[in-house]
């Protein structure tokens, strides 16, 4: 992980239509996840987990949905026209903001580390979450 708050970026995604935009503050180097849990394994969402500080919604708030389930804290929010989640309020860091690394438009210079996360054994596994969000922020 870079060090030192002038390593990090601010970097610009968004759904597929166009209509939400967001920008994250990254370093040039992130740890991200995968899941296989029943919501990501079928989203194919790969996971960089940010503190409030460094995420910005920069258009779209009228067109975010919101879908929750099993515990409800987790806050899956998508666009209502073109159906894409390209960040949501995890379970894990409800404070924060998990944003999918392939909604963001541009990677380059980027090093994602990916790493397998058992979602499946959520509860079993969340300590490792926890530890990845206080890394991270």
């Amino acid at each position: 992980m870079a060090s030192g708050q002038d390593a990090f970026t601010w970097r610009a995604g968004g759904c597929h239509c166009g209509g939400v935009r967001f920008e994250v503050c990254l370093p040039a180097e992130v740890e991200a996840q995968t899941c296989n849990c029943s919501m990501c394994a079928k989203s194919g969402f790969v996971h960089v987990i940010v503190p409030e500080s460094r995420f910005r919604l920069t258009r779209g708030a009228e067109r975010l949905a919101e879908y929750t389930f099993n515990t409800r804290v987790a806050r899956h929010l998508f666009c209502s026209e073109c159906g894409i989640k390209s960040f949501y309020r995890p379970r894990s860091n409800p404070d924060g903001w998990s944003v999918n690394a392939r909604c963001l438009d541009d990677t380059e210079g980027l090093t994602l580390n990916i790493a397998a996360f058992d979602g499946q054994n959520w509860e079993a596994n969340a300590a490792e979450l926890a530890h990845l969000s206080k890394e991270f922020s």
